[in-house]
């Protein structure tokens, strides 16, 4: 007879999601939206990385606590993520800063950021709380980390990536026994320590916690009690309970979720230009490192209602064609090219023009004979025509946002400069 599998603790876990930062990093792409909101891949946003594994993962009871910028995030969440149903025990909170404890009270840090909504979260009753960064592209099956953690008898479990020590400065990093057990939390340490029996490598902190819901309340009225804290789950709460009780660290090895086809343990912190750029164009290689298109593991977004992609012109030197790239909803691509490149909905291009290893967020117009190379554009730019991006390094600092890598940020109020 087969022994029934045990009941999946997803079930009796809330996620909750800390999506209120800035993301100063992404400089103009968050001039008007919090970093989660950020478009991703053509058609998702960052947030929608950490709230598909929640459900895929088997959670049904989601918070989310926002703050800065909120509106283009509200807005998407109530569009993309409405279909949870409260008669079956299903519930999406969205969450946004200063309307709980006072009108005047903004979250403090993100441990605050729980500890001011415990009356909702406890009115859900769920066990355990998973709490996760909505900033980072990843996939992940929290339920792997729900069993270690109880398993293993834990107060909080913290999800950990392994890196080189070298790359392990700008993390939390874990100081973990033989068994994973963190003997210490070290903020962003200039001499990170090695993981035992691989002394080149350093367990980093992922900003994903597991707790029993009551623990991580009477920790967080703990918290909140103390003058001198910051109200951080890194900076705080869990080198308390490190220093107080018993912390594990689990390995996204153990938990990732890949397709048959990806090679590596995938995640991403798309913090700076550089780094929102690459990850954009990984997904545009003939095997890329994050499967977007695994029916196993969807990402959910808006379903968005529009026409179909449309290629036009075919003569030489204007024919509508596209390379390696993604090309969303609603694009057209007339009499022009488009390499390595995402076109997010909505992207128009006009006949002759040329785009190499860009990233064009929704509703773009590329004018005529414009030629542009490691590019993003934020949305609702008219690239004017003829302009010529890519060729000119000290020009495109001058009018644009120019990284240490080349990579040029377009927006709005830049290409409204260059028509005065």
């Amino acid at each position: 007879m087969k022994t029934p599998s045990p009941q999946p603790l997803a079930r009796d876990a809330m996620a909750y999601v800390l999506a209120g930062g800035r993301g100063s990093r992404l400089k103009e792409l968050t001039d008007n939206r919090a970093k989660p909101a950020v478009y991703f891949g053509g058609m998702s946003r960052i947030i929608d990385f950490a709230l598909s594994n929640a459900i895929n993962s088997g959670i049904r009871r989601i918070g989310v606590a926002t703050q800065y910028k909120a509106h283009s995030l509200i807005r998407h969440m109530n569009r993309a993520w409405n279909f949870m149903r409260p008669e079956r025990n299903e519930s999406f909170d969205i969450l946004p800063a200063s309307q709980r404890i006072s009108e005047y009270m903004w979250y403090e840090g993100t441990a605050d950021a729980v500890f001011q909504n415990i009356d909702i979260i406890a009115a859900h009753a769920p066990r355990y709380m998973v709490i996760l960064a909505g900033d980072h592209i990843y996939k992940m099956d929290y339920e792997v980390m729900l069993r270690e953690h109880v398993e293993s008898g834990a107060d909080v479990t913290v999800g950990c990536l392994t890196v080189p020590r070298a790359d392990a400065t700008a993390f939390g990093v874990m100081h973990v026994d033989e068994n994973d057990f963190i003997t210490s939390f070290l903020e962003k340490p200039d001499d990170p320590p090695g993981i035992p029996g691989d002394p080149e490598h350093a367990l980093a902190s992922m900003g994903i916690y597991v707790f029993e819901t009551e623990f991580l309340f009477d920790q967080l009225r703990r918290d909140a009690a103390d003058p001198d804290s910051k109200r951080d789950f890194g900076g705080d709460i869990i080198p308390y309970i490190v220093g107080h009780g018993k912390a594990k660290a689990h390995r996204f090895t153990a938990s990732c979720i890949r397709a048959a086809e990806e090679i590596e343990e995938y995640w991403r912190d798309v913090g700076t230009v550089d780094a929102y750029f690459e990850a954009n164009l990984d997904l545009t290689d003939t095997v890329p490192k994050l499967d977007m298109y695994d029916r196993d593991w969807p990402i959910w977004t808006d379903t968005v209602v529009a026409a179909p992609a449309k290629f036009v012109h075919d003569q030489d030197g204007r024919r509508g064609q596209a390379i390696s790239s993604l090309i969303s909803q609603d694009c057209i691509v007339s009499g022009s090219l488009a390499r390595r490149s995402l076109l997010f909905t909505g992207v128009k291009m006009g006949s002759w023009s040329e785009v190499n290893e860009a990233v064009i967020l929704p509703y773009c117009n590329i004018g005529r004979n414009a030629r542009l190379s490691r590019v993003v554009i934020d949305s609702g730019v008219r690239i004017p025509e003829g302009l010529v991006v890519g060729e000119d390094p000290e020009l495109d600092a001058v009018r644009f946002r120019r990284t240490e890598k080349g990579v040029c940020l377009i927006t709005k109020a830049m290409i409204d400069r260059l028509e005065l």
